[in-house]
């Protein structure tokens, strides 16, 4: 499917969906609980959908009523039915392969093609290190493989390029009979273990260990209650109205959204306000952006890799130069988000370098063209503000992708002045 844009005045409220990141957690400690869990308003279509189908496969049962889902666990002994297939989900693949280790059973992942060209070795590597048995029949580390517990508690040294690794191990090891030891190297992306971390202080599970020092232990001999839990809005999609005000001047009113949340594309608001937006908190709870003129600036994403797509688009809007840096793993997500961003961007007529770890982007005039969306849901939505701040039209494929974080993406800018057509 394609979609056209055109340049797009915008003023309105968007309400952001649920927190992919939140969701995948959830759904993987109330198939691990003993008992029934609720969990309320997840998202349940791409990267959610994916990891709910993972729950069913490791015996979970699941009931939706209405916003609600029921979950009734497996109490800690996954019993897989079936090759567990992952679609696009990254996250979903990682952290439910250390909880699929704790069974005697051979469980094979797969997914569709952009996640057999994810990496995920180090995880299956540290798995080995705890007495799993892994076997890939493909490339070495990448899907579609097979992993073959039970694991046992130990010492486990796992990278931390993908902090999704580091969280795999951190949900798991609380189920095991005994003491586990993690040390993680070069960890990057440290929100998205406070994110675990919240969750499993929230379920009442005892660890040592910060993202700071590398080093966690974690008790054994827990296991996890049933939950009933609220996912919050997701500040990676928010991400995207935000800059959206931003480079067409706005104002958008933002809702669902709690800064007191440890997801860290948060900080995309802070960063914005000192590039010269502003954002204004409203009585019912949202926030206005609204920008007049924007300043570039040099942004660290080392902790949120998942905003370089959006905003090397701003980048393209701010006044004098803009560089995007120590985001490296970028180039490991859906797709080498840095190669891809530094080529489509270029169609369109973005004055746009590529770094070894980022883009240096400067103010820039940009026209419409035909661009790629790489069956990225990241890259499509940063392309589709791309074209609305484009002269001309922008026609870009691949975007039913967008639908694996934020299935309301174009309905929600249509109602609030979007110019996107569905071809």
């Amino acid at each position: 499917m394609k979609w056209t844009v055109e340049r797009s005045k915008l003023s309105g409220k968007i309400s952001i969906p649920a927190s992919k990141s939140h969701t995948i957690r959830a759904f993987l400690i109330a198939t691990l609980a003993d008992g029934v869990s609720k969990i309320i308003n997840p998202l349940t279509e791409g990267d959610g959908e994916s990891a709910l189908n993972a729950a069913k496969l490791f015996g979970a049962k699941v009931e939706q009523k209405d916003n609600e889902l029921l979950v009734t666990g497996v109490a800690g002994k996954p019993n897989p039915s079936d090759v567990i297939f992952m679609g696009n989900s990254g996250t979903g693949s990682n952290l439910f392969c250390s909880a699929a280790a704790l069974s005697e059973k051979e469980i094979t992942f797969d997914g569709d093609s952009s996640l057999r060209s994810r990496p995920m070795l180090p995880i299956l590597n540290a798995l080995k290190m705890l007495g799993a048995e892994w076997t890939s029949e493909g490339q070495k580390g990448y899907p579609p493989f097979t992993i073959k517990g039970p694991i046992k508690a130990g010492e486990v040294t796992v990278q931390g390029n993908n902090s999704q690794y580091l969280s795999s191990l951190l949900l798991t090891a609380p189920l095991l009979q005994g003491d586990t030891h993690i040390t993680v190297t070069n960890l990057a992306e440290k929100p998205y273990v406070e994110i675990t971390l919240w969750w499993l202080r929230k379920m009442g599970i005892k660890f040592d260990g910060d993202v700071e020092s590398g080093k966690f232990t974690v008790f054994g001999g827990q296991s996890y209650s049933p939950i009933c839990e609220e996912i919050p809005g997701d500040f990676s999609g928010a991400t995207f109205s935000a800059v959206a005000a931003a480079i067409t001047g706005g104002p958008i009113a933002i809702a669902n959204i709690d800064f007191t949340d440890p997801q860290g594309d948060k900080d995309v608001f802070r960063i914005l306000q000192e590039m010269g937006a502003k954002l204004t908190p409203e009585c019912d709870g949202s926030y206005t952006m609204t920008a007049d003129k924007l300043i570039g600036r040099v942004i660290d994403l080392n902790a949120m890799p998942d905003a370089l797509p959006a905003l090397a688009v701003l980048g393209t809007v701010a006044q004098g130069e803009t560089r995007l840096v120590n985001v490296a793993q970028a180039r490991i997500k859906e797709t080498d988000r840095i190669k891809v961003m530094y080529e489509e961007l270029s169609k369109m007529g973005a004055d746009i370098e590529e770094l070894p770890d980022g883009l240096i982007i400067r103010q820039s005039k940009l026209h419409g063209a035909e661009v790629n969306g790489h069956d990225d849901h990241r890259v499509v939505m940063s392309l589709t503000l791309a074209g609305m701040i484009a002269d001309g039209v922008t026609t870009i494929d691949t975007v039913e992708s967008a639908a694996v974080t934020y299935p309301t993406f174009a309905d929600d800018f249509i109602a609030i002045g979007a110019k996107i057509t569905r071809v």
